[in-house]
């Protein structure tokens, strides 16, 4: 399997921070031609990973290569190589989208005859042709998130990395951002994206999960799914107060979290679980909107390595 990146012994210490370390002993191979999601909550270690791999920040320690350059002593030949997109992205609001994307067009050192069909090429692919006069400043925020990316992919890199390219946008400009990079990925892109969003994470090909500046695991979301030891149970009924109480005292039931106006719960066996709930609940005349066995998703698997690590420490 080739490698667009491959990074070792990661690390990062940020001065003046009591010490901390936003990166620690960081291994991660991303194969080349495929999307790989690096999520976490905030403070993971995800944006320090990502401009490193970017070369806009240095390593304290460990070796970080892309496209087979090294980040730190060819970082000039990397950088060719990488379209980065960081978190805010200095579109420039005074200008029209059509001329920010020929101002980084001019940054990459695009020719004036390629850009006469990329410019129209990426206008088209983000959905941004009939807006293409309208100064940035004055662009929603799923518009400017696809014209950051726009503007990202007009050198034609063989690697894009997005910090969190969903935050902060409607769900209707998420699913169509997502929908671009599905496109992106199939052109032979490889693409490395950070997120705070688990589910994000099901639509990539590979999943490397952070937490505090730790690499907890990585693999397939599939194979990461398989290694849940347990299955979940979803609730939702009213008195919300007697639903808690009831799912505290009910045994069989390994713990237990909120996940909006619901709770999800981690057992052993769902059969047992789920019948001594209904009694409970019908014994004692609650409402119940939800009462189910369901599959589990990328953060119950993110929950499940953060507890294994904290019981090691």
């Amino acid at each position: 399997m080739e490698y667009a990146i491959e990074a070792h012994g990661l690390a990062k210490h940020y001065a003046g921070q009591n010490g901390r370390m936003a990166l620690q002993e960081l291994d991660l191979r991303v194969p080349k031609g495929e999307m790989y999601a690096l999520v976490g909550p905030d403070g993971a270690g995800k944006t320090t990973t990502l401009r490193i791999l970017s070369t806009v920040m240095s390593q304290t320690s460990g070796e970080a290569v892309v496209n087979g350059c090294d980040v730190r002593r060819d970082a000039d030949t990397a950088r060719s190589f990488i379209g980065y997109m960081p978190q805010n992205f200095s579109l420039y609001p005074d200008l029209s989208v059509l001329e920010n994307l020929h101002f980084f067009a001019d940054v990459q050192g695009v020719s004036q005859e390629r850009r006469k069909e990329r410019i129209p090429d990426m206008l088209a692919f983000t959905r941004l042709t009939s807006f293409q006069d309208r100064r940035s400043m004055n662009l929603s925020g799923g518009m400017k998130k696809k014209l950051a990316l726009a503007c990202a992919l007009m050198h034609e890199p063989e690697i894009l990395l997005l910090d969190e390219p969903s935050t902060g946008v409607d769900p209707v400009s998420r699913r169509e951002l997502w929908q671009i990079l599905s496109r992106v990925v199939q052109e032979g892109v490889t693409i490395v994206v950070s997120t705070p969003y688990m589910d994000e994470a099901e639509r990539c090909s590979r999943v490397g999960m952070l937490f505090e500046g730790r690499l907890l695991t990585s693999g397939t979301p599939q194979s990461l799914l398989e290694t849940i030891p347990y299955e979940i149970v979803e609730v939702k009924a009213k008195p919300r107060k007697d639903m808690r109480r009831i799912v505290e005292s009910t045994d069989g039931i390994q713990s237990w979290r909120p996940v909006g106006d619901r709770l999800r719960l981690t057992v052993k066996d769902s059969r047992p679980v789920l019948r001594s709930l209904r009694r409970a609940f019908r014994a004692e005349g609650l409402t119940v909107k939800v009462l189910r066995s369901t599959r589990p998703g990328m953060e119950d698997v993110f929950v499940t390595m953060v507890e294994a690590q904290a019981a090691t420490v």
